[in-house]
């Protein structure tokens, strides 16, 4: 397959992409290399390799799902420009 300047025109449109008409060429040219790359991934014989989500076989760190403080509740108000009884303090913005 070959993508020519009105298809990339159009690929440009459909992606919401303002490309200049002088433009047209270099990115029809880009598209036909990935096209190109792709057609060669085609290739490649992948018969008896067994799909996989990384390249490294590993399980994602878990932990429980447990509401706190943080742990750390003075050092976190202590950045606040103003804090009361544990809070951060805001100006009231509804009367």
């Amino acid at each position: 397959m070959s993508i020519d300047k009105e298809t990339a025109r159009r690929v440009a449109k459909l992606a919401r992409i303002a490309v200049p008409d002088d433009r047209l060429d270099a990115l029809a040219g880009e598209f036909n290399a990935i096209l190109g790359f792709v057609e060669q991934l085609q290739e490649v014989d992948v018969a008896g390799v067994e799909p996989m989500v990384s390249v490294t076989p590993m399980r994602l760190k878990r932990r429980d799902d447990v509401v706190t403080d943080g742990g750390q509740p003075q050092k976190i108000l202590a950045n606040a420009p103003d804090a009361r009884e544990g809070f951060f303090a805001v100006p009231k913005v509804v009367e």
